[in-house]
């Protein structure tokens, strides 16, 4: 069975783009594209995504408000954040907000997949570019 992906970024393009590259992955399944942060809640309810890839800076809700709210209406879909930032205060700021993943916009196609497929298992993913060890974040939680 695919995973389930729904795309949120403020930027058509973008978005235009990781469609076409993620509908090449028979593993893959885009489910919806949300260009804010109103649009990602109801399409999150109305499709129910196994993965949110979403924009660190999505209009209307930074993408950690919209992933605090996520997790009260879908509990069970998991967000990999996508951002410009390679800063480990902005990764702790997201982790705090339950998000499953970090990548830079700047990864690989294989990174993103590769990010995609961990994060929908639940497994913490990190764009290999932010020098932050996962132990921190684990400990931080503690």
């Amino acid at each position: 069975m695919a995973i389930r992906v729904l795309l949120a970024d403020d930027h058509t393009l973008l978005r235009a783009g990781l469609r076409a590259m993620l509908k090449t992955q028979s593993c893959l399944e885009v489910v919806g594209e949300a260009s804010d942060g109103e649009e990602v809640l109801q399409l999150a309810n109305k499709f129910q995504p196994d993965v949110v890839v979403m924009d660190m800076n999505i209009s209307n809700h930074r993408g950690v408000r919209a992933t605090l709210m996520l997790q009260q209406t879908c509990p069970d879909t998991h967000v990999l954040i996508m951002t410009n930032y390679e800063d480990a205060n902005l990764l702790q700021e997201a982790d705090y907000a339950g998000v499953s993943g970090y990548i830079v916009k700047r990864a690989l196609e294989s990174e993103l997949i590769d990010a995609i497929k961990t994060t929908s298992k639940g497994d913490f993913y990190i764009h290999p570019s932010i020098n932050f060890p996962l132990e921190a974040l684990k400990k931080d939680l503690s």
